[in-house]
């Protein structure tokens, strides 16, 4: 089996990692929890659920990442940036109680396989001056609540911006997978990391006792601190209606309608023959920011034509069981959405009884204009990347392609 390779690091990664031993760098949860107090002059973190989680995610990452010395500081820099917006948050929480009775209602989730074209759906959305997305700035650095005044011209904005650049200053062909910055709307799973009940923490380092607890964990908690997170945001600086997204959401969909009976629910549909070597290079390429030791081939068994079909199986049978109706949810197929976006998002606003004004439908198109495919070079991969048979993976989803009309792609 081959896998996309990086090109080399940086010199001064290179530097840091070769000339200095990371176990300096230390990964205690006690340690770091008492340092998050100390810069913030708090000591409630609100739910203590998050315990549990948290300490079996840091000793995993200590004991099974393998990281070098540039991602075990990116590592503790996360861990102290999710302690201190925790205590951030219920001190907000506690002095104003009226941000715990903002309400959440009838937002839209985007999910689907990884790669089907959920992230270019939410900008999308997110463009259209009605809607509210959690933005990178906001999400990472949440307090003070954002204001609607000064909501485009935050200093946290910059701040975020070097912050996740970073990752393509380590791996500069991040950016021909996945744009980051400071000011893009980002997935659930970052706005669900501060509660350390999210496959965020997984996605970017190899963490397997933590995987372990965490997919056989209750969900719930998370999307209980998701809605916290959105009342705080939301309390200065609110929208008409919230825009999601998270492909992770495809397996946790009934612990989301339970924080969120009246989401609305879109799922994006593509080959997966197509998703599959793209998933397992971007999986490859965020644990490289941190480790050199990044085993690709238990990579690429991390997400298979099973783990596919497993996804796929579980929605279609929550959606037969009612108990997400047909009104609360719509197919996007990602063929449509690329051959003419406006008239693919057209069906979902129609769908869900919302207006599509001229103004939203303007400013998604210049979004795109400004947005040309392609400009940070191509994403480089090939399904013999995978090491799997093309033709069992077209007979596995041979109904899948059926049921939604999904194209074939090459």
């Amino acid at each position: 089996m081959s896998i996309w390779q990086p090109g080399p690091r940086p010199a001064w990664v290179r530097a840091l990692n070769e000339n200095t031993d990371p176990a300096w760098i230390r990964l205690d949860p006690d340690e770091l929890a008492a340092e998050a107090r100390a810069r913030t002059g708090l000591s409630d973190f609100g739910s203590p659920d998050f315990w549990e989680p948290y300490r079996i995610f840091v000793a995993s990452l200590r004991d099974e990442a393998k990281l070098h010395t540039v991602g075990r500081l990116i590592a503790r820099d996360d861990l102290l940036n999710a302690l201190q917006a925790r205590l951030e948050l219920t001190e907000w929480r506690r002095r104003h109680p009226e941000i715990t009775r903002e309400k959440i209602e009838k937002p839209i989730f985007i999910t689907g396989l990884p790669r089907t074209g959920t992230s270019i759906t939410h900008e999308l959305l997110a463009a259209d001056p009605r809607h509210r997305a959690p933005r990178h700035w906001e999400v990472r650095n949440p307090c003070p609540p954002p204001e609607t005044a000064t909501y485009r011209s935050d200093p946290r904005i910059e701040r975020a911006d070097r912050q996740i650049r970073l990752w393509c200053e380590i791996v500069p062909e991040y950016d021909t997978m996945h744009e980051l910055g400071g000011d893009i709307p980002v997935e659930d799973v970052q706005v669900m990391g501060h509660s350390f009940v999210s496959d965020e923490w997984m996605g970017r380092h190899v963490v397997p006792s933590y995987a372990a607890w965490y997919n056989a964990c209750n969900r719930v908690p998370a999307f209980e601190f998701h809605k916290q997170m959105l009342q705080n945001l939301q309390w200065r600086c609110p929208g008409e209606r919230w825009v999601l997204k998270s492909p992770s959401h495809m397996s946790q969909l009934d612990a989301l309608l339970a924080v969120y009976p009246d989401a609305r629910i879109v799922f994006t549909h593509r080959d997966p023959i197509k998703i599959l070597p793209s998933v397992v290079s971007i999986l490859y390429s965020t644990a490289w920011v941190r480790s050199d030791e990044v085993d690709a081939a238990a990579m690429a068994n991390w997400f298979t034509g099973e783990t596919c079909r497993a996804l796929l199986d579980g929605m279609d049978a929550l959606r037969a069981s009612g108990k997400l109706p047909a009104n609360q949810v719509y197919d996007l197929r990602y063929a449509d959405l690329m051959r003419e976006p406006i008239e693919a998002l057209a069906g979902m606003y129609a769908h869900f009884g919302i207006d599509y004004p001229e103004s939203a439908r303007k400013a998604q198109r210049d979004y795109i204009t400004n947005k040309p495919k392609g400009r940070h070079g191509g994403h480089r991969y090939d399904f013999s990347d995978t090491g799997l048979d093309i033709a069992t993976e077209r007979a596995r989803f041979a109904d899948y392609y059926e049921r939604y009309r999904v194209a074939i792609e090459g």
